[in-house]
């Protein structure tokens, strides 16, 4: 992995000429841990999908090292809410894993010896290693999500791009995950969680960006987490758990 920059300038998305983002401006430098938060309906997924390149905003640019992150290829890995995922599909979970060595890959061209072994020391490292030629649908939620981390992994990604990745996980996945990222974190990569805990933001992320539709606040997570901007947003005061 290499050190680079994500840069966000103007940034504006409208659905059915209603804002989810506007003039949303900030800039994050790997390696670092970055926690999105937000009400409901904040813009948090949207602005995740424009950093990925699968959403286009409206108006404004995205670019890394100062090139549109659609032309980045294999440089994000985006791991969505699994509940957006179809999960009927009869795909292995070896074969999602192997996903993310396509970047790498030219066009009809067979695996790698290199392929096969970043695929097999991703599956290891997520604990799914003896689950590969288990099909998607008959894993549990937790389960899932490590593969889309495993093939995360696989891809050897610089920037890692995870919707709420911990919602409703057990707890060794959990652990899992948070140990899998925090390692990519420390090997070079720029790490970004859409998250609704607040309980953890000061332990868990090196900077926290607050959006209301708008940018609020982006910095380190003492400026950002403080019981007025979070009134300001959320229009009350997180309870104890720190849940949003």
């Amino acid at each position: 992995m290499s050190d680079g920059i994500l840069h966000v300038d103007n940034l504006t998305v409208f659905f059915r000429s209603l804002p989810a983002l506007r003039d949303v401006s900030f800039t994050l430098t790997a390696p670092q841990r970055v926690g999105i938060i937000g009400p409901n309906g904040s813009g948090k997924s949207t602005l995740l999908r424009c950093l990925a390149g699968t959403s286009r905003p409206s108006s404004g640019t995205v670019t890394f090292n100062g090139v549109d992150v659609k032309r980045c290829r294999g440089v994000f890995a985006y791991l969505p809410q699994r509940a957006t995922v179809d999960w009927e599909h009869p795909v292995r979970v070896r074969d999602v894993v192997t996903m993310g060595r396509y970047p790498h890959r030219r066009a009809f061209t067979r695996l790698t010896q290199t392929d096969h072994d970043a695929i097999d020391q991703a599956l290891q490292k997520v604990g799914l290693n003896t689950l590969a030629n288990t099909r998607v649908g008959e894993l549990s939620g937790g389960q899932q999500q490590r593969m889309f981390l495993a093939r995360a992994l696989a891809q050897q990604a610089t920037v890692f791009l995870l919707d709420e990745p911990y919602a409703a996980l057990d707890k060794t996945s959990v652990t899992i995950m948070e140990r899998e990222l925090d390692a990519a974190a420390n090997d070079g990569a720029l790490v970004v969680v859409v998250s609704h805990d607040l309980s953890r933001l000061t332990t868990r992320f090196d900077t926290v960006v607050l959006l209301a539709n708008r940018l609020v606040a982006a910095g380190p997570p003492s400026d950002v987490v403080s019981p007025a901007m979070l009134q300001s947003v959320y229009g009350w005061q997180p309870n104890e758990d720190g849940a949003a």
